[in-house]
C-alpha cells in the first residue's frame, strides 16, 4: 500500500492548530525515579529543534522495556511507515517515562514486563494517520475514536502497550491484536482470563498516574498536560 502526502491546505491548518495549543505539565510523582538520559536533538534545518531533555527515549531509563515500533514500519494498519517515524523509538515526556519505567519495574513481581507499541508520535504522523482515513474511505474510524485528528501522542505523554511475560518474551493475551478497530479491543468488553489480563494491566498503569481510554485496552495517557510536538524521530536517540 502507498502512503500519499496529505491535503495541504488542511493539513497546514490544523498542523497550526496543533502547534499554537500550548499548556504547562502539571508535576509527577518522582520518588524512586531514574535519573533521564539527555536528548540529542541537535538542529538539523529545523526539524530538530527542541530542548534538551523534553522527551526520553524509555529504553534508556531501563533496558529490559520491550518495544515493537510500529509505525516505523509496514506492520501497521496503514501499511506504510507514517511520516516522522524515521527511527522505531519509545519517546516519552521525562515524568511519563519515568512512571512507565516503575510500571514495568512492579510487574516484575508477578512475572510480567511492557512492551511499548507506540510513545511520542510527531504531528506529521497523526495527520498521515487522517489523510490514510480520508483516501481510503475508513472516515469511520475518526467518527468513531479511534484515530484522532489532535492526539495525546503528539505530546509526548501517551503510551501504547502490552503485557509480556518475563519467562519467555512473550506478549499476554489480551484478546485482540493491538490496533483492532472494534469492540472487542474495547477495555471492559472482556471476560475470563482476558479481562483479568487487562485488569492487571490498567492497574499497574493507573497507580503510576496512568488513565486508559475505554475503547482501546493498549492506550495510556499520563497525568498532566503539555504541547503538542512535530519533531521527527530521526532528531532523536
Amino acid at each position: 500500500m502507498t502512503f500519499s502526502s496529505p491535503r495541504p491546505r488542511a493539513l497546514a491548518a490544523t498542523l497550526a492548530l496543533l502547534l499554537g495549543a500550548c499548556a504547562s505539565a502539571a508535576p509527577a510523582r518522582t520518588a524512586g525515579a531514574p535519573t533521564a538520559a539527555p536528548v540529542d536533538a541537535t538542529p538539523a534545518g529545523g526539524e530538530c529543534s527542541v530542548a534538551p531533555g523534553t522527551l526520553v527515549n524509555v529504553q534508556s531509563l531501563d533496558r529490559t522495556v520491550r518495544t515493537d515500533v510500529r509505525y516505523a514500519t509496514v506492520n501497521n494498519f496503514t501499511g506504510a511507515v507514517l511520516p516522522g517515524y524515521e527511527r522505531p523509538l519509545a519517546m516519552l515526556r521525562p515524568e511519563a517515562a519515568r512512571a512507565l519505567v516503575r510500571v514495568h519495574q512492579a510487574l516484575r513481581e508477578r512475572g510480567y514486563g511492557l512492551k511499548v507499541f507506540d510513545g511520542y508520535r510527531p504531528v506529521r504522523a497523526t495527520l498521515g494517520m487522517v489523510d490514510w482515513a480520508e483516501r481510503t474511505d475508513n472516515e469511520w474510524v475518526l467518527e468513531q475514536g479511534y484515530v484522532a485528528r489532535q492526539s495525546g501522542h503528539n505530546r509526548g505523554g501517551t503510551v501504547d502497550l502490552t503485557l509480556v511475560r518475563l519467562s519467555d518474551g512473550r506478549e499476554v493475551e489480551m484478546g485482540t491484536a493491538y490496533d483492532t478497530f472494534s469492540e472487542a479491543a474495547h477495555t471492559a468488553n472482556a471476560t475470563g482470563r482476558i479481562a483479568e489480563n487487562r485488569r492487571i494491566l490498567v492497574d499497574a498503569m493507573r497507580a503510576e498516574g496512568f488513565s486508559n481510554y475505554e475503547k482501546e485496552w493498549w492506550h495510556f495517557s499520563f497525568s498532566g498536560t503539555y504541547p503538542p510536538l512535530d519533531v521527527p524521530l530521526r532528531c532523536f536517540r
